[in-house]
């Protein structure tokens, strides 16, 4: 992962081992009481109706996977447009990374001892709240639930969604551009309302989990 203003951690695992395995699956449901243009990398994007679900498998050994919701998306036939949040340089099959405010499911596969790491991000900012579970084997998931949106505080509030202060600021504070970072009152509203959420960039100990290789993932859009 690179670009430390969108992005969390994903590598509490200093040592990346990659193993052979089999592919992923990877289930993202909607159940928004409106569409959400599902967007992965890898694995392009699909509109996602109340209800439907999206079904794509990853490889073992992905180091950055990531997975978000667009949301007021407009595309032509051939597949290109825009979104208001989440948009991915404006194309329905997403090959690069949102823009912000997204809520993020991030992971990474078969890395340190077998392991799978992942986390929800909001370091990008928030659109749609999300859960990231494993389905296939017993091991925690996580989510983000809050009422986020709604309370944004005005110097974040954006059309359909809340800007992490890094985007609006562009400040060390903010993007732990050196390296050395802590929390804010800004980090500290979001870490209020998705408590396992990472929030600002140095944000690791309480939003990484992980679960055994080959295990099968379900991301809910407003669980």
């Amino acid at each position: 992962m690179h670009n430390t203003k969108h992005i969390c951690i994903l590598l509490s695992a200093a040592i990346l081992l990659f193993g052979l395995g089999y592919a992923t699956r990877f289930d993202v449901r909607n159940q928004c009481p409106y569409t959400v243009w599902a967007a992965a990398v890898p694995g392009g994007g699909k509109r996602l109706n109340q209800g439907e679900t999206w079904t794509f498998n990853v490889n073992p050994g992905t180091m950055q996977g990531r997975i978000w919701g667009r949301t007021h998306c407009s595309f032509d036939e051939s597949g290109r447009g825009r979104c208001e949040t989440g948009d991915c340089g404006g194309v329905l099959e997403c090959e690069s990374h949102g823009a912000p405010p997204n809520t993020q499911a991030e992971y990474g596969l078969n890395l340190y001892n077998n392991l799978d790491f992942f986390d929800i991000s909001l370091v990008g900012g928030f659109n749609v709240p999300m859960e990231f579970s494993p389905t296939s084997i017993r091991c925690r998931g996580t989510r983000c639930a809050g009422d986020i949106n709604s309370k944004c505080p005005g110097e974040l509030k954006t059309a359909g969604g809340c800007y992490n202060p890094c985007t609006v600021f562009k400040t060390d504070q903010y993007c732990c551009y050196s390296g050395h970072c802590g929390p804010t009152s800004y980090s500290e509203f979001f870490k209020k309302r998705c408590p396992e959420a990472c929030c600002y960039p140095a944000d690791v100990a309480t939003s990484t989990f992980t679960c055994p290789s080959g295990t099968a993932y379900t991301l809910v859009f407003c669980p």
